[in-house]
């Protein structure tokens, strides 16, 4: 067995579920306006200030960047819904991009041989 740490498999995601008291409205501002999402989502952490896509009051969804080596990328997606108690269901739901790897220089495909 070996301890050698598993790329990110696209298909697979973390999720996580909050209850808040503050209506759906002010979570939506939070999580799309730069000025307040930059407090707890930096640009820096971020592959493009931009959303990637927005169903407005419903669902955002930005990209993310590691700030270091190999710089991986992820999607990180806010549903936004209200609750029973008039509060929001808040779920965060981030999944790992797809990873293609370069191909390695000795693919045992069509070699070529230098001229004698």
């Amino acid at each position: 067995m070996s301890d050698a740490a598993k790329p990110d498999r696209p298909d697979e995601a973390l999720v996580l579920e909050y209850e808040l008291d503050a209506p759906p409205a002010k979570v939506w501002r939070a999580v799309t306006i730069p000025a307040l999402r930059e407090r707890w989502l930096p640009d820096c952490d971020l592959a493009g200030a931009e959303p990637e896509s927005t169903i407005a009051g419903e669902e955002v969804r930005y990209r993310l960047r590691d700030s270091e080596p190999p710089f991986r990328e992820s999607h990180v997606i806010f549903r936004i819904e209200p609750n029973e108690d008039g509060g929001t269901r808040f779920r965060i739901i981030q999944q790992a991009c797809d990873v293609t790897l370069p191909q390695a220089a000795n693919t045992n495909c069509c070699l070529m041989r230098a001229a004698a």
